[in-house]
This record gives structure tokens, C-alpha cells and sequence, in this order.
């Protein structure tokens, strides 16, 4: 008899898992469900007594589904996320047995150990304690894994002095910035009904797979998340044959163990598909609020983790793991929509006429030409240097696209002053009697630009896939809240209302049309109008921290209350350091697997060879092929000897005498290059030696075994 597998629908599923507001309404008395909504609308304190009931409930919800421990499950610094597990165990009682409690305090507030995360400064070693503090606006759930059933709590975390030490405290307050001003700008076009302005965010998760056998051969895969050596395989992506293609069956099997997972955990997940390179994917999910997007991101990114493992694979989040074909990226689909409904980016169906749309856009449009190197720094990553600017990724210069209807009006209102029509969609005809004709939109798609409005949003293109979320919509939501707070300081003061905001729209329009760009943002042509434009260019990571702590970043942040100076101070450290480490992992991998794997099968190969020659020349026969294959082999060989011996002495230099940005821009300017200079003649020499004594798997192995 064929084994039968139990059928269920999604809605059956979703959310099983998840202390929501369905099951809170269930569990919790009346009163105190209404006090919990409270503080999760209104930012209210939770009375401790509520915080008890509501801890009851969640424990005595947890255990029924298998729960032993609970978890704070924080955001620290380090770019993933952090974990304490305890169990609701209490001391034995004299006859032996326990009871299981968990209390309000536990529920609300945890006192990791702050000393071992990164701090920038802002804590010493002997600085011990830190807080985490419960965000009832993201729900608690239940993670199943090997450990068993855990209750995660969402949490903030911050030191004992009340600095920020994580990246969910920094976006909760600039989502507060970005409501408060929002709220001000829709109550001058007469909406006093909205109560809340939220910022919805909608991440496109990219990543690669391959086979777990193959990669635990290659030691950059482990330590670096990205191959350091490998010669391109015959084909690449050149047909562009696997994007949207019909997906591999071992694939399909884990994205479907993805998506139960998630949905269980309440991650609308919506989209899967391959994506451009070979072995590469992309999921994405539902829009939701940024804080609640950024928690379901890190869920779906250690989700993709685990289930490629329980598939025999590994999956990578690294934003360029193959040099030659695509890396990989997350885009921040970005928008304001109000709690009774209202999209803020919602230009309707005639924008000229949209008033509050068209100033959203060009307090939008200012925010972005004023702060672009900002923008640019919440996406810098060691593995972005390698993928801005490719032909997968937007160029590292901001710019926005618009598209023909949105320019269209914005050139009327600079050029007349006045927007009298809209560009409609019209009909799309695809000349086949079967097919349907149907309505098209008004403008096409860019997906060359970092920074695009896509009909109602708009989709910052330059975000790392294994980055978290945060540091982008921390900026986006910050510097739009400042654009909205000096327009409406004018317009709240002013006498003729329309003709403040009209004056307002064209003069924004006209100062900041600079960031406008419709055209190929992958062309040559397009870098030297940039730089005629004035358009900053920053091409690393190390170029772009400084921007985090400029006077007017710290001006901004500090207005708004989503950063202090040394806040700021610290993740500037924090990142020149991240750099530093992730170049020096790269470089000592680099020098292990030269010295101990690629160099020694060389020379066994030459060996080989040599010996060939003998037998050859003893048969009587000039051995000509192999004579040249030799001569090239050794003379690839000496230059991966040489270029090996300068990438340790560079290392060791950097390693011992330069700290901070010194040393941030010492492995950029010159370990950089000494990497790249001894990969050059270890791939030449992986397309010349034997397969079988070739020390690991090659691309084709990587890419196309899956």
C-alpha cells in the first residue's frame, strides 16, 4: 500500500503556532485583552498585574503545545539573532515535585549578559548587564527544533545606562518619528479619522543552494559564506534559462517544508521562484509592519537554514557566494498605510490631481537627495562591495525611478508649475484572437534602479540578503519623518494653504530633481551623469560608514529621538570592525587553503606530469603538450606561491599594528587586492589540473548538483 500523507489547507495551519490576537482573545480575560491592545495602539505601560495574567496564559498556551523553555529572542548587534533558554521549572517542593511559572517580570523584562556583544564602546568588558524588554507588537511564537518546543518572546535589548544595543530598539522609535509626522501632514488635507500611521515593508529573500556534501569540502563555503578560489564552469547563467524556471524536485521538497514551516509560524509567505543564477531562489512575503517584518525576516532566513539542512543541503545568504553569476539581495518594498486603511504612495488614478500624494512624494524625493549617502550606508555589508553595481544589483549611486507617469507630472509642475493631466495604461493587445486583451499599467518597471516606485511603494533595491532589514527602514523612516516635519513647520504656520502646498511641491520637485533617474542605471553613461549631477558614489563599506556619523546625521537622529551621538558613534565602530574581521576571515581562509590544499595538489599534479614526460621521451616521442603544460603549470604555481606570501605578510601587518577605520581601510585598500591577486592564478591553474586531484568541488559541482 502507497504511504498516504495527511492533506490540510493553508488557513488550517497559519499561525498555529503563534500567540496572536485570535488566541490572546481566547486565553485572556476581557479586561486584559483590552489592556494589552492598549499598550500595543496607544505605546501604554502594562500594569504588572495585567502582565501576570497575560503570562499565565501565554505559559499555560506554550505547554500545550510541547513548550519545556522560554526564550527572549533579541536582535543584538551582530547581525543575527540571540537566544537565552530557560525552562518554566521552579524549585522542587519538599515531596519532590515542581510547578511550572512564569511570571509577568519574566514575561517583560530579561537580564542577558550585555558584556560579549558588540557595543561599540558603549559597554566595558566588566559592564555586565544588560535588558531585554518584551514588544507585544510582535507576537511570541513556538520554534521546534532539535532542543525540543521554545516559547520566543520579541524583545528589545538595551545596557543598563538605556542605550540601544540591537536593531529593533533604533526602528520601534523611528517608526514612532515616522507616525508622528505623518499624522500631522494627513490632519492639513482634513483626515482626522486615521489614528495611526504605520510603516509596511514587504523583504524579497534571495539565496543559494547546494549540496551539503560539497560543501563541507569547501572551507571558504564554511568560514565565509562565499567562494574564495573557483574557475567559471562552461555555462553560467547565460541562456537565463533558470529564472522563473520549472524548479528541481529536491527543491521543490524544501520549498514546500519552507512554507508550512512559516505559514505555522504566521509568516505570510507568498512568492517562490528560481531566481537568475543557477542553485539561486527568491521568497517573499505579505506586507506587514516594519517591526513585525523585520522579526518574520530573521524567521525566514534561520527557516531556510534549518530546512535546507533536514534536505541534505546548505543554504547560502551571502550576497555574492559565486563570483561571475548573480548574488544575491533583499529588496525593501516600502510604503505608509494608515490603521483605517489608507496607503500614504497610493498616487490614484489621476496622481496630478493627488495633492497629499504629490507632496508625500516630493518630501520623499528631498529626503532621499538630501540623505543618499545615508541610504547608501544602511545597505553597506562586506558581501554587498561585491554585488552594487554588478549586473544583478542597482550601482552603488542613489537614485530614484519614477517611471513615465509619475515624471510626467512632476515635469509638468516644474516646468509650468501646474499638472493638468495623468499618462493613462491603456489597453494591452497581444494580437492572439485566444488571449485576452487587458489593461496595462501606466508605466513599465526599473529594475536597475536602488531605489523605484512600484505602483504604490517603493522598493530599495540594494539591501543584503543575509543583512537584517532594520538599518534600511530605520533611515528610510527617519528621513521621510524629517521631510514631513519641515513641511508641515510651513504649511501649519501658513495663511493660504493651497497656495503654500503648491509652492511647496514645485520647489521640492525642482531642487531635488537631481535624484531622478528613469534610464539604465547599469550604464557607463549613467555613472558620469551622476557625477555631473553632484550624486555621491560610494563604492564600498568602508567609504560609506562615515556617513553614520557626519554633523547632519547626527543632527537628524538626534531630533527624532531614534539615536544619540554615541549610539551612533558606537555602530560606526561596531561596522569598521565587522569589516576588518569578515576581510581577515577571508584572507585567512584564503592562506589555509593555499598552503595546505590548492598548492600541494599542484604540485602532485605537476609530479605526475613530470613523470609523463619521462615515460614520453623513453618511448622515443617529445612530449610537447605535456612540456607546455608544465611550463604553464609552474610558472601559474610560482605566482600563487608569491602572491600567497604577500597576502600573509599583509595580514599579519593589519592583524598587528592598525585598529578602528585604520585598519577597516587597510584590508579595503590593500589585503583586497592581494586576495584577488592570488585567486587570479588558483582558478587559471583549476582549469589545467586533473579533475579528481583538484582539492574541492568545483562551480559546476556547486551550481548544477542540486
Amino acid at each position: 500500500m502507497s504511504e498516504t500523507k495527511e492533506l490540510f489547507h493553508v488557513a488550517d495551519i497559519f499561525g498555529e503556532d503563534v500567540f496572536n490576537d485570535r488566541v490572546m482573545q481566547e486565553r485572556l480575560p476581557r479586561r486584559v485583552y483590552r489592556e494589552l491592545r492598549r499598550t500595543i495602539e496607544e505605546g501604554k505601560d502594562l500594569d504588572p498585574l495585567v502582565a501576570d495574567e497575560i503570562a499565565e496564559a501565554m505559559k499555560e498556551w506554550a505547554i500545550g503545545k510541547g513548550a519545556t523553555h522560554y526564550t527572549h529572542w533579541f536582535q543584538p548587534l551582530t547581525g543575527v539573532t540571540a537566544e537565552k533558554h530557560d525552562s518554566f521549572l521552579t524549585a522542587p517542593r519538599q515531596d519532590g515535585s515542581v510547578l511550572l511559572e512564569f511570571s509577568g517580570k519574566e514575561l517583560i523584562k530579561g537580564e542577558p549578559d550585555a558584556s560579549s556583544f558588540p557595543s561599540g564602546g558603549l559597554r566595558a568588558t566588566f559592564e555586565a548587564r544588560g535588558y531585554t524588554a518584551w514588544d507585544p507588537t510582535s507576537p511570541a511564537f513556538i520554534r521546534r527544533d532539535a532542543a525540543g518546543a521554545i516559547l520566543c518572546i520579541p524583545t528589545a535589548f538595551c545596557s543598563y545606562n538605556g542605550e540601544a544595543l540591537d536593531f529593533k530598539t533604533p526602528l520601534l522609535r523611528s517608526m514612532e518619528a515616522i507616525n508622528e509626522q505623518s499624522l500631522r501632514l494627513i490632519r492639513l488635507f482634513g483626515n482626522t479619522r486615521s489614528a495611526r500611521v504605520t510603516p509596511s515593508v514587504g523583504p524579497e529573500q534571495e539565496y543559494f543552494l547546494v549540496d551539503a556534501d560539497a560543501f563541507r569540502q569547501r572551507k571558504d563555503l564554511i568560514y565565509a559564506g562565499r567562494t574564495l578560489f573557483g574557475a567559471m564552469p562552461p555555462k553560467g547563467q547565460e541562456l537565463d534559462d533558470h529564472y522563473f524556471g520549472v524548479l528541481r524536485q529536491r527543491v521543490a521538497s524544501f520549498m514546500k517544508d519552507v512554507n508550512e514551516e512559516l505559514w505555522r509560524l504566521g509568516v505570510p509567505a507568498k512568492t517562490q521562484h528560481n531566481e537568475a543564477a543557477p542553485a539561486q531562489h527568491e521568497l517573499a512575503v505579505i506586507y506587514e509592519s516594519a517591526s513585525l517584518a523585520l522579526d518574520n525576516n530573521h524567521i525566514v532566513m534561520q527557516t531556510l537554514k534549518k530546512v535546507a539542512a533536514a534536505h541534505h543541503m546548505r543554504c547560502l545568504l551571502h550576497e555574492k557566494p559565486f563570483a561571475g553569476v548573480n548574488g544575491s539581495g533583499k529588496h525593501n518594498n516600502w510604503s505608509l498605510a494608515t490603521d483605517d486603511g489608507i496607503n500614504l504612495l497610493d498616487p490614484g488614478k489621476t496622481p496630478h490631481q493627488n495633492i497629499q500624494f504629490l507632496l508625500v512624494l516630493a518630501c520623499i524625493l528631498r529626503a532621499v537627495d538630501m540623505h543618499a549617502d545615508l541610504l547608501r550606508e544602511s545597505a553597506a555589508d562586506p558581501g554587498n562591495d561585491h554585488r552594487l553595481g554588478a549586473n544583478e544589483a542597482p550601482p552603488a549611486i542613489i537614485s530614484v525611478f519614477l517611471g513615465d507617469q509619475l515624471d510626467d507630472v512632476v515635469m509638468q509642475l516644474i516646468q509650468t508649475g501646474t499638472a493638468t493631466s495623468s499618462i493613462k495604461g491603456g489597453r494591452l493587445k497581444t494580437g492572439v484572437s485566444t488571449l485576452p486583451n487587458f489593461s496595462k499599467d501606466a508605466t513599465d518597471r526599473n529594475r536597475t534602479s536602488p531605489f523605484a516606485f512600484t505602483g504604490n511603494k517603493f522598493e530599495f533595491r540594494m539591501v543584503g540578503s543575509r543583512d537584517s532589514i532594520a538599518a534600511p527602514n530605520i533611515v528610510l523612516n527617519t528621513i521621510v519623518a524629517e521631510a514631513f516635519a519641515d513641511a508641515c513647520d510651513v504649511l501649519e504656520k501658513a495663511e493660504d494653504f493651497d497656495l503654500a502646498v503648491h509652492n511647496m511641491i514645485k520647489r521640492y520637485l525642482t531642487d531635488h530633481q537631481r535624484i531622478i533617474f528613469n534610464g539604465n542605471g547599469y550604464s557607463d553613461e549613467w555613472v558620469s551623469e551622476a557625477e555631473r549631477r553632484g550624486l555621491p558614489n560610494i563604492k564600498s563599506m568602508v567609504d560609506a560608514i562615515p556617513a553614520l556619523t557626519s554633523p547632519v546625521s547626527i543632527e537628524l537622529f538626534r531630533r527624532f529621538g531614534v539615536f544619540t551621538e554615541s549610539e551612533l558613534r558606537s555602530r560606526a565602530e561596531i561596522k569598521y570592525e565587522l569589516y576588518a574581521k569578515a576581510i581577515h576571515i577571508e584572507s585567512r581562509t584564503m592562506i589555509d587553503m593555499a598552503s595546505k590544499s590548492i598548492i600541494p595538489a599542484v604540485i602532485h599534479w605537476t609530479r605526475n606530469l613530470a613523470d609523463s614526460v619521462t615515460a614520453v621521451r623513453q618511448a622515443g616521442v617529445e612530449p610537447e603538450v605535456q612540456l607546455a603544460l608544465l611550463a604553464e603549470s609552474n610558472e601559474l604555481l610560482t605566482r600563487t606561491k608569491l602572491a600567497l606570501q604577500e597576502l600573509s605578510d599583509l595580514t599579519e601587518k593589519a592583524e598587528e599594528q592598525l585598529e578602528g577605520r585604520d585598519r577597516a581601510v587597510f584590508y579595503h585598500e590593500h589585503i583586497m587586492p592581494a586576495m584577488e591577486a592570488l585567486r587570479t592564478p588558483v582558478d587559471r591553474l583549476e582549469m589545467i589540473v586533473d579533475k579528481d586531484m583538484w582539492p574541492m568541488p568545483s562551480y559546476g559541482d556547486l551550481l548544477f548538483e542540486i
